[in-house]
């Protein structure tokens, strides 16, 4: 990695699953990770492909999603920097049921062999427990957007995502919260699984209530406590 990049770009020891390891562990670590760049909307993995590897995401965002038989895209969750994603491979499974793809910017990340992590697993139990939990996190991730679906209609489903997003990631400006983001209108409905008219109808009806502004790539939220 050239001096330039890696004034921007968190070394793959620095994240934060990987702060248990010492430092001999951490340069291990280091030379079993390949540092790659991929270009806005390219595939980092795709259905059916060998799960031996898993990803660390430095910069940019990705979405891992699924397709229906009838082509219907379901996006299962947004990553973002320092998290870790394709990760099932550790707990047996052995080709991959998703697709993981860059968004509308090119994506640095960081990938690791399965059979390495687990050396490093075995080798630290810290590690270990920090890799378990980010499994319980994702299964109740899971079961929290299966209730949603059931017992939330569109509209709460597509506000609730805003303001989880915004509580994430969005920068407190005065009173008001900005969220800076590549998603499109479909995107959203992917993830909140409805329609991209549902999505803009809502954002439209926010925006006409005076709770929220928006254009290409940002959402300003201008009073959480309102946002219902």
């Amino acid at each position: 990695m050239n001096a330039s990049v890696t004034k921007t770009i968190v070394p793959i020891s620095e994240f934060p699953l990987f702060d248990c390891l010492n430092e001999d562990e951490k340069n291990r670590l280091e030379h079993m990770a390949e540092y790659k760049v991929k270009p806005k909307f390219s595939y980092i993995y795709m259905p059916d492909e060998t799960s031996d590897h898993i990803y660390f995401l430095a910069k940019g965002m990705v979405k891992i999603a699924t397709h229906s038989d009838e082509g219907k895209e379901v996006i299962k969750s947004i990553i973002q920097p320092l998290a870790m994603f394709g990760e099932l491979g550790v707990i047996g499974e052995s080709k991959r049921q998703d697709l993981a793809q860059s968004l509308r910017e090119e994506v640095h990340i960081y990938s690791l062999r399965v059979n390495d992590l687990k050396v490093l697993m075995r080798s630290n139990f810290m590690l270990c427990d920090k890799v378990m939990a980010l499994f319980g996190s994702r299964l109740i991730r899971a079961e929290n957007k299966l209730e949603s679906l059931i017992f939330k209609d569109a509209r709460t489903r597509i506000i609730e995502f805003i303001k989880e997003s915004v509580l994430k990631r969005g920068r407190k400006i005065g009173f008001e919260m900005l969220l800076k983001h590549s998603l499109t209108h479909q995107d959203i409905a992917n993830i909140t699984c409805t329609s991209r008219q549902t999505v803009t109808l809502v954002l439209n009806e926010l925006r006409k209530s005076d709770l929220i502004y928006f254009n290409r790539g940002k959402i300003l939220v201008r009073d959480m406590a309102r946002l219902a």
